[in-house]
């Protein structure tokens, strides 16, 4: 098994990729649900030409994207076939970092899961082949920093970084856009297209994140405390909330490992 995880060397990615990495393992792997955090995700599948992507409520549904994806920053789950996965590329964004390199709005990319070559064309198309020749995992992140470097548009946009901020804090929506002078409208939409999802969608993803890490570090959960402890209404929003973002249940939280903690294994059908 070989894992590399690396900040980018440039500074002007540093805003807005949070790590490259590079993955090899012989584990089998299978179905697995992927809870949603709200980040952004490039990949590229090294093993197969082919990432499988199945239906979140009917999971022997599947459908077939090229081996070389964007997936945007999601507040549902997805269903992935990590069995397609054993030798993987991939680039990490840091919360709104994925708008800078689309050249179209993130929300169009909120939820989906996107073939690199409809956004980047031939970039999007030669990149696994290349990554292929490079000779070490360092060279082909090498090669995934230079051509995201080629693809940067515009500075990190201040006023978002502050509204990401203090929504992983738990502040309001209404608070945020009022501390930064902006009216709730244009908040949710500068805010939408640079993270892809609106700001209440958003604090709702990384709450549910917060709340998983809790239950990670307990050993036995009180529900109706740890809903009151992360700010929900009672026991029963909290269930609505894990059901509606992750498809699954509280007492369902039972991750691949401490390492995969958003990577839930589905029972075989």
């Amino acid at each position: 098994m070989t894992n590399v995880k690396a900040r980018p060397r440039s500074p002007r990615l540093r805003p807005f990729i949070q790590a490259l990495h590079y993955h090899e393992t012989e584990l089998e792997g299978g179905l697995e649900r992927i809870v949603p955090t709200g980040r952004a995700h490039l990949m590229v599948n090294l093993a197969a030409e082919e990432f499988r992507i199945h239906d979140r409520a009917h999971p022997e549904k599947m459908s077939r994207l090229r081996g070389t994806i964007f997936a945007g920053p999601h507040s549902q789950s997805t269903i992935l076939d990590s069995t397609q996965m054993r030798w993987l590329a991939a680039v990490e964004f840091c919360p709104g970092g994925l708008g800078y390199f689309l050249g179209v709005p993130a929300n169009e990319a909120g939820n989906q899961v996107v073939n690199l070559d409809d956004l980047w064309r031939a970039d999007g198309a030669t990149l696994r082949e290349r990554l292929l020749d490079a000779p070490s995992p360092r060279e082909r992140l090498l090669i995934l920093e230079e051509l995201l470097l080629e693809h940067l548009e515009g500075e990190f946009d201040r006023a978002l970084a502050l509204a990401i901020a203090a929504l992983e804090r738990g502040m309001r929506v209404s608070e945020v856009a009022a501390r930064l002078g902006l009216l709730p409208r244009t908040l949710e939409r500068r805010f939408s297209a640079r993270v892809g999802l609106t700001p209440k969608r958003y604090a709702r993803v990384r709450r549910l994140q917060q709340t998983m890490r809790t239950i990670r570090n307990s050993q036995a959960c009180d529900w109706s405390s740890l809903a009151a402890q992360h700010g929900y209404c009672d026991q029963s929003h909290l269930v609505h909330e894990f059901r509606e973002l992750a498809d699954i249940t509280p007492t369902d939280y039972k991750p691949q490992s401490r390492a995969r903690n958003n990577h839930i294994p589905l029972a075989a059908r």
